[in-house]
């Protein structure tokens, strides 16, 4: 059973790990997929994810898109509902982390981070809730992270943007329930992606899969598995919710 089929979704920053993951489940159970990537680097990996996604049998299309800019924001969105006529689903995935201790970060660096992972979900949501308001339908899911909830030295940006992508995230679900607009968060611990890759091996890895009760790090699908339940009528009753899916890494 596919539990999208002919939905309309938009993925920020696809074009790897996370959110390849979700572009690829979502276009398994019918989906069709927008999905942004943001640097030149990025592109051929981009091509070949839609070529792989309309293979799936939907339509594709992949999106050079800053999703911290506000303005690039907008003219994606205008582009997606002229090119796809609307939009059901959006997932806020695009982040970053710039780690360093308080003693040594820079106000760039904070910026950048708060810029992206932050300030780029209030961008995105802003555009899409009119379309969906206008549908009386639609799913929001903010991409958080475990250190959001917890904290982590040497991660104090990256913690900060992902605690207010939950106090967002909440007060988004607040606001547009009487809408049938749903909005929820997901918090990932370690996820085996490529800017987790120097914690995968050796004494790191060791280290970390020690504190998890699972005993393993994450996968994408794993992520976005839970992604799909929270898109899908199967979550239909959920909403201000943060789902950790850590391996009980926060217990």
């Amino acid at each position: 059973m596919k539990l999208l089929e002919n939905k309309v979704a938009i993925i920020t920053g696809a074009a790897r790990g996370i959110g390849e993951g979700i572009a690829l489940k979502f276009a398994e159970h019918g989906a069709h997929v927008a999905f942004t990537y943001v640097s030149d680097s990025s592109a051929d990996k981009a091509a070949a994810l839609q070529e792989k996604l309309t293979a799936l049998g939907v339509k594709a299309k992949a999106y050079q898109s800053n999703a911290g800019d506000f303005a690039a924001c907008e003219k994606l969105v205008n582009d997606v509902m002229a090119e796809f006529g609307t939009v059901d689903i959006l997932v806020n995935n695009a982040g970053i982390s710039k780690d360093n201790l308080l003693m040594r970060m820079t106000p760039e660096q904070w910026e950048q981070v708060i810029q992206t992972n932050l300030n780029s979900v209030f961008y995105m949501t802003k555009q899409v809730i009119r379309p969906m308001m206008k549908a009386r339908s639609g799913s929001i899911i903010n991409m958080s992270s475990v250190i959001g909830e917890m904290g982590n030295a040497g991660q104090g940006s990256y913690a900060a943007s992902k605690a207010g992508v939950i106090g967002f995230t909440k007060s988004v679900a607040k606001e547009l329930g009487s809408r049938n607009i749903r909005c929820n968060a997901i918090a990932p611990g370690f996820i085996e992606t490529d800017m987790t890759s120097y914690l995968q091996e050796g004494e790191a890895a060791d280290k970390y899969k020690a504190g998890i009760p699972l005993g393993r790090f994450g996968t994408a699908e794993d992520i976005a598995n839970v992604t799909l339940f929270l898109a899908s009528d199967m979550g239909s009753y959920v909403t201000g919710q943060v789902i950790s899916a850590c391996g009980g890494l926060n217990i």
